[in-house]
């Protein structure tokens, strides 16, 4: 999850939906990829890539951003994450950020019923047991607290309906949108699988910044 105070202001600010891999919310062809905009131009890319092993599951995150005026590079941004699932429980996720320049590390491991979480050498805690990773792809995400996946803070938003759309970049088939208040601030859709299908949010200057189905 990108943290507030970044350029993308939360967006990598989602229990377990059913018992084996198969069931979660995985994209064909084991992939999910978005172009990041910015007043209309591309800054990045997020890519899911997707493990699926009979009752295990493993994805891997990759988010590049870079804001450039002209041939000068203003901002990057680099985040990397491994999740690991079984029987439908995220049992593991390791995740390094680089905010441009400054570096960000975080643990989660499961513990019992609950998950345990370390970053940036801040003490370890315990978080509540239908608690997952903020990486937005499972939709089971809202249902529960989750953990900011770049520095490990446990999040505790309102989630508010928006209704159904079909004016989605690339989703030709209608989403559900959901507004993220409080802890976080963004909107974000699934489509009836549940797949995730769009962001969009608010950059620390106050343009909009949108995630659109490559």
């Amino acid at each position: 999850m990108i943290a507030r105070r970044t350029l993308l202001a939360g967006a990598t600010c989602l229990g377990a939906i059913h018992p084996t891999a198969a069931a979660l919310p995985i994209r064909r062809g084991n992939r999910l990829a978005f172009d990041i905009v910015r007043k209309g131009s591309k800054i990045g890319s997020h890519v899911l890539t997707f493990q699926p092993e009979a009752n295990r599951l493993i994805v891997r995150i990759a988010a590049d951003i870079a804001v450039a005026f002209g041939p000068i590079v203003l901002f990057r941004y680099k985040h990397r994450a491994t999740e690991r699932w079984e029987d439908g429980r995220v049992v593991s996720l390791d995740a390094d950020t680089d905010d441009d320049g400054e570096k960000f590390a975080v643990k989660i491991r499961r513990d019992g019923d609950a998950l345990a979480v370390e970053a940036n050498g801040k003490p370890r805690y315990i978080a509540p047991p239908n608690t997952t990773p903020a990486t937005h792809w499972n939709r089971g995400m809202l249902d529960g607290p989750f953990v900011n996946t770049q520095d490990g803070k446990l999040l505790r938003p309102s989630v508010i309906s928006l209704g159904t759309t079909t004016d989605l970049p690339r989703c030709p088939i209608p989403a559900s949108g959901f507004a993220l208040r409080g802890d976080c601030d963004l909107d974000t859709w699934y489509d009836t699988a549940p797949r995730w299908v769009g962001l969009r949010f608010k950059g620390r200057d106050g343009t909009e910044i949108r995630y659109e189905l490559a």
